[in-house]
């Protein structure tokens, strides 16, 4: 699956291959997503969707294959992987004793140091205003998604991989996420992502990734091999 094939990918995988607990989750995946583009990755329980945006991610290593970024292999950018990418995942990631600026601050601080009115002006984008003081802990499992996704809109770089990034969020904050998504595509970003949620809004470069589908071709292709 991928691009057209003049198009330069900004993400690209070779033969990538998964096995967890000695079990093949996915294998001789090849893509290339380029800017513009959004990938919707799907498929049942168990089939490698969180370990694929991990690869991706540069947070596990492939059983076998490659990812790239911009050409370039991701072991081989590991000291500018902040400039290219930001990776939300599954859960929140935040600090339940630190304020949600606090928490801000000591992410973009990792990697993108960013000011506290440009923190403030995140959070307020995400439906937080009046909330930048309060320890996350005190907050609804939704704010607090809102505060991870509070990101998003602090410079963020060009690739979002995002691991179930509606979850919790009430319909205001679906519709929102959604836009701003597709907004972010728009203008030349990618989006990698996870949900079980059906998007209403999606970017012209939308497309879908079934790893149960993958996997089951995969499985025949091998099978018409052993017996030729």
């Amino acid at each position: 699956m991928g691009s057209d094939a003049l198009t330069s990918p900004l993400l690209e995988t070779v033969a990538l291959a998964c096995e967890r607990d000695w079990r093949m989750l996915f294998d001789r995946l090849d893509m290339r997503l380029a800017a513009g583009e959004m990938l919707q990755v799907a498929g049942p329980n168990g089939s490698g969707k969180t370990s694929l945006l991990r690869l991706l991610c540069g947070l596990m290593q492939p059983t076998a294959g490659v990812v790239r970024v911009n050409g370039k292999p991701l072991q081989e950018q590991r000291g500018e992987l902040a400039r290219i990418l930001l990776w939300i995942g599954h859960a929140a990631g935040i600090k339940g004793l630190l304020t949600a600026e606090e928490n801000l601050a000591w992410l973009c601080a990792l990697h993108r140091p960013a000011s506290h009115e440009a923190i403030w002006q995140a959070l307020a984008a995400v439906g937080l205003r009046g909330f930048e003081d309060v320890p996350c802990h005190t907050l609804s499992a939704g704010q607090q998604r809102r505060v991870a996704l509070a990101r998003l809109y602090l410079d963020p770089p060009p690739l979002w991989i995002l691991d179930e990034p509606f979850t919790a969020l009430d319909k205001q904050g679906v519709a929102q996420l959604e836009e701003h998504l597709a907004q972010h595509c728009e203008r030349g970003g990618l989006v990698v992502l996870t949900t079980h949620h059906t998007l209403e809004r999606m970017p012209a470069g939308y497309r879908a990734l079934d790893l149960g589908q993958h996997g089951r071709e995969v499985a025949r292709q091998s099978a018409e091999r052993v017996h030729e």
